[in-house]
C-alpha cells in the first residue's frame, strides 16, 4: 500500500480513489483502472509541460513554443489543444470524454515514445460524464494543494490507485502489482545505487520506482542508474510505461510487450541489478521448445514449472559482480522433482546463493501461498556461506486478509545482509544463520530457512512450578464450569422447541 506520508496528500489520494469508485459504474475493475491511471498520467504530463512553459515565458526569450526546450529535459511535448486547461474547460459538458480522448491522441502523435500507450476510452457510453467531470475538477484543483511537489503527489496517487485496483482484482493483480513492502525489501537488500537495473517480468514498473526511491533516499543520483525491462501483457506494459514516465524514469522496456523466454529484447545485455516477481509456478511457458537454450547453464528447467527458467534467465543476464533479488513460491526451496533439485544444487555449488528469506503469508493480493526471496550474486567465492532469514513471523495485519512489512521490519532484514557481507553477522536463533555449502549439502540442498535458523529461545519463566499448576488448574476449572453452563442452556432452548438431547 502507498505510504501515508501526510494527511493532506493522503486526503487527495483517497478523494481520487473515492471519485474513481463512483465513476466506475458497471465497468470491470481490470479495464477501468486504465481510465483512472490514464487520467492521472494526462494531468501529470500537462502540469510538467506547463511548469516549463511558464519558466520559459518568464525568461522572455521567446522559446516557450520551441519543442527542443522541452524534449532536452525529457518533458513530453503537449500541443495546445491537448493541455489540461482544454480538458478542464470541458469538464461539465457531455463532450468531456471526447475531449480527453482527443488529448490522448494528440499527445501520442507528438511523442513517439507514447505511441499506442495512452488509453482512449473516455467517450464510451457507460462512463458517467457528470462524474468524469467531477474527477477532472479534482485534478484541476491539485495545484491548490499545499503539498509542495505536485508531480510527486500525482506519482503517489498513481501508486495508491494501483494498489487499490490490485486489492480489488485479487488473484489477477499479480500480473501488474507487487506489494510495495516486498519490493522495498528486495531493493534495500540488493542496494541498486549505481549501474544497470533490469526486470524481465516488470509488471507496472514498481521495482524501478522503488529503485529510484532508494537512490534518492540515500542521497544518490538517479542519473547513475539505467533501467531495462520486459513485460508480456500488453495492458500491463502500457501501465509500466505510464508509471515510469510519471516518475521521471527513462526506461528501455522495448518497443512493445513481448515474451521474455521466446523473444528476449535484451539478449546481449548484462546487468548489475536484477529485480523480479515473475508469475509463480508458471506451467504453460513453452519449455518444450527451449530444451537447448544457452541460458540453462545449471540444468534444463521442467516444462511444467518456469521457476528455475526465470532464475537462470536472470543469472545469464548478470554482470560479473551483479546481484539478483527474486520472489518465488516456497516450492522452489525444496522441490526435488523434474530436475529442479539438481538445478538448485548446481546453483548452490556455484556459490551464487547469497541469501534466502522466508516471507510471512498474506502479503500478496494475488495469492495466499507462502513466498520466499532469493538473493543471488556473481563474483562470490565458490565456498562462500549463504544467509538464511526466517521472517515468517514479521509483519502487521492492515486488514482481515492483508499483511504488510513495516519499514522497521524491512530494515531489520536488510541490516542482516549488511552485517553478513561485512563479516559481522550476529546470528539470531530462530531468525538468521550463515550456513556453509557443506551444511546445505547435508540437507540435500533444500533451502528452507527454518532448517538452518533453529527455534527461537523462549523467554525465561520465573513462576514456580507448583504455583503455575495451581493457577492453570484453577483457570481450567472455570472453563469447565462455563462449558457445563452453556451445555445446560442449549439443552433448555432445544427442549423449549420440542427437541430433547
Amino acid at each position: 500500500m502507498a505510504k501515508k506520508t501526510s494527511t493532506k496528500a493522503l486526503g487527495f489520494e483517497e478523494q481520487i480513489w473515492d471519485a474513481a469508485c463512483k465513476l466506475r459504474g458497471n465497468i470491470d475493475a481490470s479495464e477501468y483502472k486504465n481510465v483512472v491511471l490514464g487520467l492521472i498520467f494526462l494531468k501529470y504530463i500537462s502540469d510538467n509541460f506547463e511548469a516549463k512553459h511558464a519558466e520559459l515565458v518568464e525568461e522572455g526569450e521567446g522559446f516557450e513554443e520551441d519543442r527542443d526546450e522541452y524534449t532536452s529535459e525529457n518533458i513530453f511535448w503537449v500541443p495546445k489543444e491537448a493541455r489540461w486547461e482544454t480538458v478542464a474547460t470541458a469538464a461539465h459538458t457531455p463532450e468531456v470524454g471526447k475531449v480527453i480522448d482527443e488529448s490522448m491522441r494528440l499527445i501520442e502523435q507528438e511523442n513517439k515514445k507514447l505511441k499506442g500507450i495512452l488509453p482512449k476510452n473516455f467517450a464510451r457510453p457507460e462512463l458517467d460524464k457528470r462524474r468524469l467531470g467531477e474527477v477532472v475538477d479534482l485534478f484541476t484543483n491539485v495545484k491548490m494543494a499545499e503539498s509542495g511537489d505536485t508531480h510527486d503527489l500525482l506519482g503517489r496517487t498513481y501508486e495508491y490507485c494501483l494498489s487499490q485496483f490490485a486489492a480489488q482484482e485479487g488473484k489477477n493483480a499479480g500480473e501488474f502489482y507487487t506489494p510495495k513492502c516486498v519490493v522495498k525489501t528486495l531493493v534495500n537488500v540488493i542496494e541498486p545505487f549505481k549501474g544497470r537495473v533490469y526486470d524481465p517480468a516488470c509488471g507496472s514498473g514498481g521495482m524501478f520506482v522503488q529503485s529510484a526511491e532508494f537512490v534518492r533516499n540515500h542521497q544518490g543520483n538517479i542519473n547513475n542508474i539505467s533501467v531495462y525491462g520486459q513485460e508480456s501483457n500488453p495492458t500491463t506494459w502500457k501501465m509500466a510505461m505510464m508509471n515510469l514516465a510519471i516518475r521521471g524514469i527513462d526506461a528501455d522496456l522495448g518497443p512493445k510487450n513481448d515474451d521474455t523466454f521466446f523473444n528476449d529484447l535484451h539478449r546481449t545485455e548484462r546487468f548489475d541489478y536484477i529485480l523480479a516477481n515473475p508469475p509463480f509456478n508458471l506451467s504453460d511457458w513453452g519449455g518444450d521448445k527451449l530444451k537447448d537454450d544457452p541460458r540453462w547453464e545449471y540444468g534444463v528447467p521442467p516444462e511444467g514449472n518456469a521457476n528455475f527458467a526465470w532464475m537462470q534467465h536472470m543469472i545469464h543476464h548478470l554482470s560479473v559482480s551483479g546481484r539478483i533479488g527474486l520472489v518465488l513460491a516456497n516450492g522452489s526451496l525444496s522441490s526435488q522433482t523434474n530436475n529442479e533439485g539438481e538445478i538448485r544444487k548446481n546453483i548452490v555449488n556455484a556459490g551464487l546463493v547469497e541469501g534466502i528469506v522466508a516471507m510471512p503469508t498474506q502479503l500478496f493480493f494475488s495469492t495466499q501461498i507462502p513466498v520466499c526471496l532469493w538473493f543471488l550474486r556473481k563474483g562470490r567465492p565458490t565456498d562462500a556461506k549463504t544467509l538464511f532469514v526466517d521472517a515468517r513471523n514479521m509483519g502487521t495485519m492492515i486488514s482481515r486478509s492483508q499483511r504488510t512489512l513495516t519499514d522497521e521490519d524491512i530494515q531489520k532484514i536488510a541490516s542482516m545482509f549488511d552485517a553478513f557481507r561485512d563479516g559481522a553477522l550476529e546470528e539470531e536463533k530462530g531468525f538468521s544463520a550463515a550456513v556453509s555449502i557443506e551444511d546445505i549439502a547435508k540437507q540435500d540442498y533444500i533451502l528452507t530457512p527454518g532448517r538452518y535458523v533453529g527455534i527461537a529461545e523462549q523467554e525465561g519463566d520465573d513462576e514456580p512450578f507448583d504455583e503455575k499448576m495451581k493457577r492453570l488448574t484453577g483457570e481450567l476449572a472455570k472453563c469447565f464450569e462455563e462449558s457445563n453452563r452453556l451445555q445446560a442452556e442449549i439443552k433448555k432452548n432445544l427442549g423449549a422447541i420440542g427437541y430433547e438431547l
